[in-house]
């Protein structure tokens, strides 16, 4: 899935220094107009930044030597490649511990691409918000590296190795077995509880910007971890309803009002987790142009068969047929439609989702397939609503207008 409308910079990266660790972002403008009341004992704090916080935190992160790195991925050999993306490639490595003793640590590199000004501003954005969250399904950021040299700039991240890959992989890999319905709601109660943690448990508002199912790393134990903060953005402050940005993201993924207007609050994260639920449902793309005109894009498909239609189990992932049940899907498929609503003040908290997500488990944690087969979705049988509760009417997904000028590279 193709990332575009990168910002525009005309920042020269020659004036950039060596820097053996992240620049250090300019405090916030502390200018005054002449009417502004003076402060008293009385008067409340200004809230502190992400670069505030992470200051208090920085020397937690370990800062590595570029030749480590490079003994670490084998001079970064083809074949210790681990994923690819916009900003970068990533690397299967091996680190030793920071006290030098105990067993090497494999750990995950992430080397960006050399683009100048647009790359060190991604990594450093990721070095400032992944050193200082910290949640267990955000991904843990471990150290960095950052060398300018003649030979260009080098910006590297180190992170904990995430062994069973994406939720992508699992989803739509052809080498990977599919994930049973149950594992799948679980991974994204685990995301719904990493961007519940950023929109709502700190001390500021992060807007993560860039939900998909690539971004939702799996550990040993399919435990869901958030990766890629280099979009991430802090969230409005004050009586301010949004911040306003050069847009960026993945098309498919960008809730349609921040295409618009470059307008962002965190219910851009709730459009998108709305997106990939209907991605654990359905096992398809958000955007898939290898399917037929009428079918390549997912919201305007899922349309066709309501959730509280007779037609609605024609949707479901054919892997998951006969062990779904079909009230905890119908719940899934309402729930992401509530996240797609055109309005974004009517869409839910991210602790509205939680407990959606959580009713569903439960729904099908109560179902046991030999016994409630007639509950089950089953492609070899009429569906029926018998038994169904009665829902407000489903919220049709809105689809996004065609990229213009400033979401440049999308096809």
């Amino acid at each position: 899935m193709k990332c575009f409308g990168f910002f525009k910079d005309n920042s020269k990266t020659n004036k950039e220094k060596a820097a053996p660790s992240p620049p250090k972002t300019p405090p916030r403008s502390t200018t005054s107009s002449s009417n502004q009341v003076s402060k008293s004992s009385s008067s409340l704090a200004s809230p502190r930044g992400i670069s505030d916080l992470y200051k208090e935190k920085e020397n937690s992160l370990r800062v590595f030597p570029l030749s480590e790195l490079r003994t670490a991925t084998n001079n970064f050999h083809r074949l210790l490649k681990i994923g690819e993306g916009g900003f970068g490639s990533v690397y299967k490595g091996s680190i030793q511990p920071a006290n030098g003793q105990g067993d090497p640590i494999i750990v995950a590199i992430k080397r960006l691409n050399k683009n100048g000004y647009q790359g060190h501003k991604q990594w450093h954005a990721e070095v400032q918000f992944l050193g200082v969250v910290n949640h267990p399904n955000l991904v843990k950021l471990l150290g960095y590296c950052s060398v300018d040299g003649e030979r260009g700039i080098q910006r590297l991240l180190v992170y904990e190795f995430m062994p069973n890959k994406s939720l992508e992989d699992h989803l739509f890999g052809k080498a990977l077995p599919s994930l049973p319905w149950k594992t799948r709601l679980q991974i994204m109660l685990g995301a719904a509880q990493g961007l519940a943690y950023l929109h709502e448990g700190l001390e500021v508002q992060v807007i993560y910007r860039d939900f998909k199912a690539s971004n939702v790393l799996l550990d040993e134990d399919f435990k869901p971890k958030l990766s890629d903060f280099g979009l991430a953005r802090e969230g409005p402050t004050g009586d301010r309803t949004h911040v306003s940005t050069a847009v960026v993201g993945t098309y498919g993924y960008a809730a349609p009002e921040y295409v618009e207007s470059g307008r962002l609050n965190v219910k851009i994260d709730t459009w998108s987790f709305g997106v990939v639920l209907y991605e654990i449902l359905t096992g398809r793309r958000s955007l898939d142009r290898n399917r037929p005109a009428e079918e390549q894009k997912l919201l305007d498909w899922v349309k066709k068969y309501p959730a509280d239609g007779k037609r609605f189990g024609m949707i479901i992932d054919p892997p998951l047929r006969n062990q779904c049940p079909l009230d905890a899907a119908r719940k899934i498929a309402r729930l992401a439609d509530s996240c797609l609503n055109k309005n974004p003040k009517d869409r839910p908290t991210m602790s509205q989702i939680i407990e959606g997500i959580r009713e569903a488990i439960e729904d099908s944690e109560g179902q046991n397939p030999e016994a409630s087969g007639s509950n089950l979705v089953d492609s070899n049988r009429p569906f029926n609503q018998t038994g169904v509760t009665r829902s407000p009417r489903r919220v049709t997904a809105h689809q996004l207008p065609r990229p213009t000028a400033n979401v440049n590279g999308v096809s």
